[in-house]
């Protein structure tokens, strides 16, 4: 059954904290940005990379939507909100792409 066409938004930031000295320092930076980013926007977010790292982390950002881009719009304010909480963003990208079920 062929319906609207679905569409996956992922937006994948590596952080900066050169500062950060230990692993419950850096939790207690991460944390409160995604338990915010998931109380704000309508995303998933995951902790990808860096984990044991003190001075930087990976983390994901994604959504799903029948509008690409709606998608584009959640996923960049979504950016601008981890950007404004004052860790260092060292890269970002977003993609959003059509989910072909079948």
């Amino acid at each position: 059954m062929a319906g609207h066409p679905v569409y996956v938004g992922v937006l994948l930031v590596t952080l900066e904290m050169p500062g950060v000295r230990s692993l419950k320092q850096k939790r207690s930076l991460i944390l409160p940005v995604t338990e915010r980013l998931k109380a704000r926007f309508p995303v998933s977010v995951a902790r990808l990379e860096g984990l044991d790292a003190h001075a930087w982390e990976r983390i994901g950002v994604s959504a799903i939507s029948a509008d690409a881009a709606w998608l584009e719009r959640i996923l960049g304010a979504a950016l601008a909100f981890i950007e404004g909480r004052g860790l260092g963003v060292r890269a970002s990208s977003i993609e959003v792409e059509i989910w072909d079920d079948g």
